[in-house]
């Protein structure tokens, strides 16, 4: 059995991405709700059930229904650390799959700015010297790993880190949703203040609010509300774990902070429902998780779009940017729109959807067939939470 072609998108939404003062999560979801509901000429009545991915944004699926006054809907709060919203879009799309539902919301939201939890400040992971670090030294020491264990200088490798941070703060230049819309140069990257050696400022995508929403409803259905459907063609989802309790916690330098198995895991499974072989040639498109630049050098071999140890070829190249081969984080990524973590997953999903439809405007890639988006949770030491969806245009 697969999901291919039994559910499809119909409409999708954004708040602004950013330092949301004024807004709560209840504010962000209504603007991101009512906006997929109108790209989906559809009604909150129309709504047969609903899903929201968060971590911190409140308790159960009142985090959804209170602020759209939704009463009495059956309504699942989801939570899988940063694979929350496209968790949620999964199980949104086997309660229609299923028959159960013909049209459903998704949505997600997290309000990352001002809640006195912010995401670099977040223990991250657990190191065996170092105990429990925070996000940015975690992933400091996987590019000192992987720099050292493919033979790349830290002048070297911190360009090509930087060429990521470039191309995709020039993406969000063409994204009037973005947290930042600026262009930067590779000289303020390597120049910047270092965060988490070797990374530094523009290495880590910024703390930000956000929300974002998915309509999906039955495929047979869908060309009732649009012609321009799109349509989920497969779901990955491969949750890790550390092995901390067993006695046989690994020493530091069993560590492979170089590669992302839970990633690799959740893209066999979208490849074997589909067939791939080559996902270099044949995704056309994709939005990853780029917390921080290494994050998204790794990500690239996790996926197989690079072989292992020659990203940064492929990122000296410029395979990866709007004019490459394969565009990815073709809105600027978790870079240019921050990382409300309930919402990055849905996000990334409507700017596939886009991709797809070929209304993405200046960041439009040629021809897409197949869109992939990608989000992982957890840290470089273990315990991965990635959820992946790959979408297509109709028929």
């Amino acid at each position: 059995m697969s999901i291919k072609d039994k559910v499809a998108i119909i409409g999708t939404g954004c708040s602004k991405f950013g330092e949301n003062w004024s807004q709560g999560t209840g504010d962000m979801l209504i603007d991101a709700v009512y906006e997929a509901l109108e790209d989906a000429n559809v009604e909150l009545k129309d709504i047969q059930a609903g899903w929201v991915g968060t971590i911190l944004g409140g308790y159960s699926g009142s985090v959804l229904t209170e602020p759209l006054q939704w009463n009495g809907a059956p309504v699942t709060r989801v939570e899988n650390n940063c694979a929350s919203p496209i968790d949620a879009f999964r199980c949104a799309c086997f309660g229609v799959a299923s028959g159960m539902y013909d049209i459903v919301l998704v949505a997600g939201v997290e309000k990352c700015k001002d809640t006195g939890t912010g995401a670099l400040t977040f223990p991250y992971g657990f190191h065996p010297v170092y105990g429990y670090v925070q996000a940015p030294s975690a992933y400091g020491m996987a590019a000192q790993s992987y720099f050292q264990k493919y033979g790349i200088s830290s002048e070297e490798g911190k360009r090509t880190l930087a060429k990521i941070a470039v191309k995709n703060h020039h993406n969000g230049t063409f994204s009037p949703k973005a947290h930042f819309q600026r262009e930067i140069t590779i000289e303020q990257v390597l120049n910047a203040p270092i965060i988490g050696s070797p990374l530094g400022l523009f290495d880590c995508c910024p703390t930000t609010d956000g929300a974002a929403a998915a309509i999906i409803c039955r495929a047979d259905l869908a060309k009732s509300f649009r012609d321009d459907y799109v349509l989920v063609k497969a779901l990955g989802l491969s949750v890790g774990h550390r092995d901390l309790y067993s006695g046989k916690t690994k020493s530091a330098e069993e560590f492979d902070y170089t590669f992302w198995e839970e990633t690799e895991i959740a893209a066999g499974q979208v490849y074997s429902q589909l067939g791939i072989k080559n996902p270099r040639q044949e995704i056309s498109v994709a939005s990853v998780h780029d917390c921080f630049t290494i994050s998204e050098l790794i990500i690239y071999e996790s996926l197989g779009f690079s072989p292992r140890g020659k990203a940064k070829e492929d990122v000296d190249e410029g395979f990866f940017t709007l004019e490459g081969e394969l565009p990815v984080n073709t809105d600027g990524g978790l870079k240019s729109f921050g990382h409300p973590v309930g919402a990055s997953g849905l996000r990334m999903i409507s700017e596939i959807y886009k991709q797809m439809q070929g209304k993405a405007g200046p960041r439009q890639v040629k021809n897409p067939q197949l869109g992939l988006a990608h989000c992982q949770g957890g840290n470089p030491t273990g315990g991965f939470q990635a959820g992946i969806v790959v979408l297509g245009p109709r028929d």
